[in-house]
């Protein structure tokens, strides 16, 4: 079992582990700021170093149960003390994106979300919605909701209680990370007025006022009911 910090903390840049495994499918930690590979989400890249050595992280993906594995060359043996340190630039770009993501839905209302993927310089959302708002008006309705500074917090529920709640679930295709029992949500705004609520496992941003100028810069046609948005972040 990996204990996963960036749930703790998606700020936490710099932390020490103890290499738990090491081998060819990746270095099993104790304990981790990089996010592992899912829910459209890229993994963390970055750098572990010890006492006469260093690797290159090049991906962060899931193992068997709670695992989580970091995959690059000549890695450090079982038993090591490591620094991991974040490529922060690339994840903090994730993290703007990711909660740019969660205002996009928040503008399309009903529709269930049938794919996506968050990344640094672009990303997407697909909707099962027969014809989104024009691109400009998503624009401009994304950017107020930013700029309004709006607080991102999470908190946790039982599967039990997600069950008997199943509409904040808005993707189709992924179901949220039951981890022990329990599902992570992520709200935006305040308690009893949300913008948005949803599960989530991924890092997010503390405020919209941190993501930024965002640009829906394309609207594609992927099926009868299936309608891609493209979003930018402009800096």
């Amino acid at each position: 079992m990996t204990r996963p910090l960036f749930r703790e903390d998606a700020y936490l840049r710099e932390v020490s582990a103890t290499v738990l495994a090491s081998g060819p499918e990746g270095v099993l930690l104790d304990a981790t700021n990089f996010y592992a590979q899912a829910g459209g989400q890229p993994g963390d890249t970055g750098v572990l170093a010890w006492s006469g050595g260093e690797m290159a992280v090049t991906n962060t993906v899931k193992g068997e149960g709670d695992a989580i594995l970091h995959q690059g060359e000549n890695p450090p043996p079982p038993g090591t003390t490591v620094t991991m340190r974040l490529d922060w630039a690339r994840r903090h770009r994730h993290m703007r994106m990711h909660s740019a993501m969660h205002l996009l839905c928040s503008l399309i209302p009903g529709a269930g979300v049938t794919g996506g993927q968050v990344g640094a310089d672009r990303s997407r959302l697909d909707f099962d919605l027969a014809e989104p708002p024009p691109k400009e008006l998503l624009t401009d309705q994304l950017n107020a909701l930013a700029a309004a500074g709006h607080a991102i917090t999470d908190s946790w529920i039982t599967t039990e209680e997600l069950d008997a709640n199943p509409g904040l679930v808005r993707t189709l295709s992924v179901q949220p990370p039951r981890t022990g029992g329990r599902i992570r949500l992520v709200k935006i705004g305040p308690e009893g007025a949300h913008i948005d609520l949803q599960p989530c496992g991924g890092t997010h941003v503390r405020s919209t006022a941190e993501i930024g100028r965002i640009t829906v810069t394309k609207l594609e046609n992927k099926g009868r009911q299936n309608r891609r948005v493209y979003l930018v972040l402009e800096d």
